[in-house]
């Protein structure tokens, strides 16, 4: 396969290139996907733009928010220290990326725009209300991750449209877990991510591994209530996120299987925030009844 190679070193040089043949034009940020989709036929651009040269790789803090140039390399992200103490969920699901060679080359804005439903960061951002700052030529729009999100390796980029930023408005008590056959250079089966809010009823639970997307669910994060949540109400929400996640068997795990580890992690993930030394004072929870069986058992309910 042939293709010509562009380099712009700014942005406007960028958005020429996208603009001359948008149809048969690859975008490069990290390439850690591009590449293997290039050697397997699956693209055949005529163009393909590198992104490498562009300056959005700041990692930058006003006050509690955070923003992310998309062109910043995850294992810059992990190894920031001010990241890491102020939002230690975050180093922790970009650590479940791949293998440190990969996170070197993987950048955040390119992960996103792959919106693979087996992304170890998406759930994570989903539960803290990311949001995405998207540029082309004349024209800039903020959106919010869900929002931008529409299915599997299916985002609402516009032709010729770029990801600038992600910014973070607040770090928030949360946790991320996953499970996988492997510990590293494999995809998850699962992806957990939970966070609690300062508002009523904010409790989020973000799942990935799903399909066709990441998604949220709010029918289990209404179950934990507005304080801390009491054992019941784990209980109920990780049953019914179990219940209703939309999963399929495929090569990597059963959906059976995965139903059980949602289970498993929901409750584990809810009861690390719960517990968090930045948990918020804790209010009464209402009672409730169960209703629900405990998902059938599996043979592995372990997570890494």
């Amino acid at each position: 396969m042939s293709f010509s190679l562009a380099t712009p070193a700014t942005p406007d040089e960028a958005f020429e290139f996208l603009a001359q043949d948008p149809e048969a034009t690859a975008i490069l940020a990290g390439g850690t996907d591009l590449l293997l989709d290039l050697e397997e036929g699956l693209v055949r651009p005529r163009t393909v733009v590198s992104l490498r040269r562009l300056p959005w790789r700041e990692i930058r803090w006003n006050g509690p928010r955070l923003t992310i140039g998309s062109l910043a390399p995850l294992a810059d992200l992990e190894a920031d220290a001010g990241l890491r103490r102020r939002l230690p969920s975050l180093a922790k699901a970009i650590h479940a990326v791949g293998s440190l060679a990969l996170r070197h080359r993987a950048t955040l804005g390119g992960n996103l725009g792959r919106a693979s439903p087996a992304s170890d960061l998406i759930p994570l951002l989903l539960v803290l209300d990311a949001r995405l700052s998207l540029v082309r030529r004349g024209d800039r729009r903020e959106l919010r991750l869900d929002e931008f999100i529409v299915g599997s390796r299916r985002t609402a980029l516009a032709a010729g449209e770029l990801i600038e930023s992600v910014t973070i408005p607040a770090p928030l008590p949360s946790e991320y877990l996953w499970q996988r056959v492997r510990l590293a250079n494999d995809i998850s089966q699962v992806g957990v991510a939970v966070a609690r809010g300062t508002t009523t009823s904010a409790w989020r639970i973000a799942l990935g591994g799903v399909t066709p997307r990441s998604v949220r669910l709010p029918s289990a994060e209404k179950l934990l209530g507005p304080g801390l949540p009491a054992p019941l109400a784990m209980e109920l929400a990780a049953q019914e996120a179990a219940q209703r996640a939309p999963f399929t068997t495929d090569k990597r795990a059963t959906e059976a299987y995965r139903r059980r580890l949602v289970y498993v992690l929901v409750k584990r993930a809810v009861a690390a925030v719960a517990a968090s030394a930045d948990a918020l004072p804790e209010t009464p929870s209402p009672s409730r009844t169960a209703k629900k069986s405990v998902p059938a058992k599996a043979r592995s309910t372990s997570a890494r």
